[in-house]
């Protein structure tokens, strides 16, 4: 689905186990986010399901990877957070495409959580970016993989995993990640079926032969297949760019946060441990998060953020000149958004306004 670039070529928290909880206080432990989807339950206060939701758990060292060259870690109590959703076509994704041997960043959105945890800004940043991607370290041969310049942004992932998708992140925004969360085709299906479906509304007709979608106009609960659809869904909608499949991702998004806070109490421990079981076979974060004590006090420090707290903006890009399906950084703007979040601000409506990413032409087509 990933075209190739120009060039050559996963938030802290502790926890305790304490006595079982309320039936109220078991909901507020349940938190979804972003373009990829987390679902995070917190222990039910059985030993069984607590070992087996660990042992569920993927980890990847980011820490180590990158070492110490990073920006600084600001400790204000604000949390910025690489939310990818890759399009590998291994295993169950088979069914997607052919598996190529190697995979790319098919959604990415950098989450930064004010200091209150009251609200929070998201960038989308588009795949077909062209920007300076830093020398990293294949995470499969363990080679080193040069810098390039004017490198499709979603290439950092091919070329050396989580790391230097994260250390691209942080070349371009000057601003360190403090985690890491990742969900692919099959985990996003699965975690959307889960919650019972998405509901939203369509103001117009989507009919994508290549993402399988086929929707009239009106409100629709859709299945993960459905969902998985949606957001890969760019041709039949806007302009046909990736830019227009950005504007519909966010408007996911924020229909499945919705979707989340309505779940409402599940009184039935088998389906909240089934919840809890596909939230974590499904996602692979950065080490830090990778045990249900840590994701449980994540999941608490978000409970209160619903889709109107969440500001969500794509990155400021124009159309590259010389290649219509790349776009280009407008690098002042762009400063202007790295600024906002570094500052724990919200982003200046300033900053995009000029931006092609506010033009895909689908922004009011899902609500």
């Amino acid at each position: 689905m990933s075209e190739q670039s120009r060039g050559t070529g996963r938030i802290r928290g502790t926890g305790v186990r304490r006595r079982t909880p309320s039936r109220a206080r078991r909901v507020k432990r349940i938190a979804l986010w972003g373009a990829a989807a987390l679902v995070v339950v917190g222990g039910s206060g059985l030993g069984y399901a607590y070992f087996t939701l660990n042992g569920n758990l993927k980890g990847v060292d980011i820490d180590a990877a990158l070492g110490a060259e990073r920006p600084d870690d600001v400790d204000n109590g604000s949390q910025d957070i690489l939310v990818l959703g890759s399009d590998s076509r291994s295993g169950a994704n088979a069914e997607y495409g052919a598996d190529q041997g190697s995979a790319r960043a098919d959604t990415a959105m950098i989450v930064h959580v004010n200091e209150g945890h009251s609200s929070a800004s998201v960038v989308s940043v588009p795949r077909d970016t062209l920007v300076d991607r830093p020398a990293c370290t294949s995470d499969t041969t363990g080679e080193q993989v040069g810098a390039e310049q004017q490198a499709m942004f979603n290439s950092a992932y091919e070329v050396g995993g989580p790391a230097c998708a994260v250390k691209t992140v942080e070349s371009m925004s000057g601003i360190r990640m403090d985690h890491y969360v990742e969900v692919d085709f099959t985990g996003f299906k699965k975690l959307v079926d889960e919650l019972g479906g998405v509901k939203l509304t369509t103001s117009q007709a989507i009919d994508d032969p290549d993402s399988h979608l086929a929707l009239k106009p009106g409100t629709h609960t859709l299945s993960g297949e459905q969902s998985l659809g949606l957001v890969r869904t760019r041709h039949s909608v806007g302009d046909g760019s990736d830019l227009g499949r950005i504007q519909l991702q966010q408007a996911f998004v924020k229909a499945l946060m919705d979707q989340a806070k309505s779940v409402g109490v599940f009184s039935d421990p088998k389906t909240l441990f089934g919840l809890a079981d596909t939230a974590t076979k499904t996602v692979t974060t950065d080490s830090e998060l990778a045990s249900v004590n840590k994701l449980t006090g994540f999941a608490n420090g978000l409970k209160g953020l619903g889709s109107k707290n969440v500001d969500m903006v794509t990155l400021p890009v124009e159309y590259d000149p010389e290649d219509p399906n790349r776009v280009l950084p407008q690098e002042k703007a762009d400063g202007q958004v790295w600024a906002a979040l570094k500052q724990d601000r919200p982003i200046p409506r300033s900053a995009t306004a000029k931006s092609a990413g506010d033009k895909g032409g689908a922004g009011d087509v899902v609500r």
